[in-house]
C-alpha cells in the first residue's frame, strides 16, 4: 500500500480536489437543511380574529340631524279687559280642553253696564211705541185734512229717530254682553297648562305681557330640525317620489330608545344662508308624552331604502392610502386584502357596492394583527343577528351620521 509521501504530485492534487468537493457538498447540504428549519420556525402562527359573513338585506336610507321639540300650538292666555282676578279654574300642569274655564274676573261693574243699556233700550222702545201711535193718528188726520203736512213730517222723523235710538241701545247691549263675557277666561286650545303666572286677588290688565298662564299643545307635538344644504336635493327628490309623507323618527341625545315616529309636514321654503342649513318640521302623535317642548333630540328622516344590498359590519371596513378595504377570509382560512367601495355607513352597517359578494367572509376584529397570506382562526361565530344583519335590524338604534345616503 502506497503512503501519501509515495504518491505523485498529480495524485495528491486529485485527492485534495475530491476532499474539497466533499466538504463543499456537505456544507451546501447543511445550509439548505438549516434554511428549511429556520423557514419552518419563522412561519407565524394563525391569528385569532372575529369573522362575519357578507349578507344581503334591505337597508333604509335616511338623513340625520339635531332637532328641538316644540308645541304644535302655544298660547299665552291673557285678560281681554282690566279687572280683579276672582277665581282660578285650573291646576298647574293640568291638561285642559278648548273652552274650559281658566279664570274669572270680577263681573259686577260690567253687569251693571249691561243692565243700564238694557234699561235705556226699554225707555227708548216705550217712546218709540208712543211716537208710532201718534204717527198713525197724524196719518188719519192728514187724510181728513185735519192736520198739517209739517206735523205729519215732524212725527215721522221722531219715529225714525227713536227707532235709531233703539238700534243704538241694541249695539250697547251687545257690547256690554261681550265685555261681560271677557270676565270669564276660557282655554282657546286643548293642551297642557304651565305654571300660574298671577294669583287670585291681583288686578290684571289687557296690556299685561306675562298673561295668566301658557297653554302648550303637546299631543300632537312637533319637532323642528335642520339638515345641511347638500341634503336638500335628496329630501326634495324623496318628497316628489313618495305619495305618503316621509317618516321622521326621534331619539334621545344620550340613548338608543325610539321616542316616537311621525311624518314630515314642512320643508322650509328657503335655505338659511348664514348657517347653510334647511329647516324641516315633523308632526308626532304623543299620547304618552315621551316628547316634551324644549327637548333636544336626534332626528332621522327616512328617505327610502336600498333593496338587496350587500352589507358587512362597519368595523370590517378599513381605510388606507389607496382607499377602503377589508380583510377577506379564503376557504383555506388565510386572510387577503380586498379593496371595496362603500356606498354608505349607518347604524353600524356598511353597504358594499363593489368588491364583495353575499356569502363572503370578512374579518371584523383583529385586523391590526393581520397581513395578506396569514392564517386566521375564528374567535367568535356571529349568531342571532349579530354582525352585518343584526346591526342593521335594530330599529330602535340611535341614528348615526349617514355616509353617502344618496348614492
Amino acid at each position: 500500500m502506497k503512503t501519501l509521501s509515495s504518491l505523485s504530485r498529480r495524485q495528491k492534487f486529485w485527492i485534495v480536489m475530491v476532499v474539497l468537493a466533499g466538504l463543499i457538498l456537505a456544507a451546501w447540504y447543511m445550509s439548505r437543511r438549516n434554511l428549511a428549519t429556520s423557514s419552518t420556525q419563522a412561519k407565524p402562527p394563525a391569528v385569532q380574529v372575529t369573522i362575519a359573513q357578507v349578507r344581503m338585506q334591505d337597508v333604509p336610507l335616511y338623513q340625520s340631524g339635531i332637532g328641538t321639540v316644540a308645541a304644535t300650538q302655544s298660547v299665552v292666555v291673557k285678560a281681554r279687559i282690566d279687572g280683579q282676578l276672582d277665581r282660578i279654574g285650573f291646576t298647574e300642569g293640568q291638561d285642559v280642553k278648548a273652552g274650559q274655564m281658566l279664570a274669572q274676573l270680577d263681573p259686577r261693574t260690567l253687569q251693571a253696564q249691561l243692565q243700564q243699556a238694557q234699561a235705556q233700550k226699554a225707555k227708548d222702545q216705550a217712546q218709540l211705541g208712543n211716537a208710532q201711535s201718534d204717527l198713525r193718528r197724524y196719518t188719519t188726520l192728514i187724510a181728513q185734512d185735519a192736520a198739517t203736512q209739517q206735523q205729519f213730517d215732524t212725527q215721522k222723523a221722531l219715529v225714525a229717530q227713536l227707532d235709531a235710538a233703539v238700534k243704538t241701545d241694541d249695539a250697547q247691549i251687545n257690547y256690554a254682553t261681550v265685555q261681560l263675557g271677557f270676565t270669564t277666561i276660557s282655554a282657546p286650545i286643548s293642551g297642557r297648562v304651565g305654571a300660574r303666572l298671577v294669583d287670585v286677588g291681583n288686578i290684571v290688565h289687557a296690556a299685561d305681557a306675562t298673561g295668566i298662564v301658557v297653554i302648550n299643545q303637546v299631543d300632537p307635538i312637533s319637532v323642528v330640525f335642520t339638515l345641511p344644504e347638500g341634503a336638500f336635493q335628496q329630501v326634495n327628490s324623496a318628497l316628489q317620489g313618495e305619495h305618503a309623507p316621509l317618516v321622521v323618527q326621534a331619539f334621545p341625545r344620550d340613548s338608543q330608545e325610539l321616542l316616537g315616529t311621525g311624518k314630515l309636514i314642512l320643508l322650509n321654503n328657503q335655505i338659511d344662508i348664514a348657517t347653510g342649513t334647511v329647516q324641516l318640521k315633523g308632526s308626532f302623535a304623543n299620547p304618552a308624552h315621551t316628547l316634551w317642548p324644549g327637548q333636544y333630540v336626534n332626528v332621522r328622516l327616512v328617505l327610502g331604502q336600498r333593496s338587496g344590498a350587500s352589507t358587512v359590519p362597519a368595523t370590517a371596513v378599513q381605510r388606507g392610502e389607496s382607499g377602503t378595504y377589508v380583510y377577506a377570509v379564503d376557504a383555506d382560512n388565510t386572510a387577503r386584502l380586498q379593496p371595496v367601495q362603500v356606498a354608505q355607513i349607518q347604524d353600524g352597517v356598511a353597504v358594499i357596492s363593489q368588491g364583495l359578494n353575499p356569502g363572503d367572509r370578512v374579518v371584523t376584529d383583529g385586523q391590526y394583527k393581520l397581513k395578506p397570506g396569514i392564517g386566521v382562526v375564528e374567535l367568535q361565530q356571529n349568531q342571532g343577528g349579530k354582525g352585518a344583519g343584526g346591526a342593521g335590524a335594530a330599529k330602535g338604534s340611535a341614528p348615526a351620521p349617514a355616509t353617502g345616503a344618496g348614492k
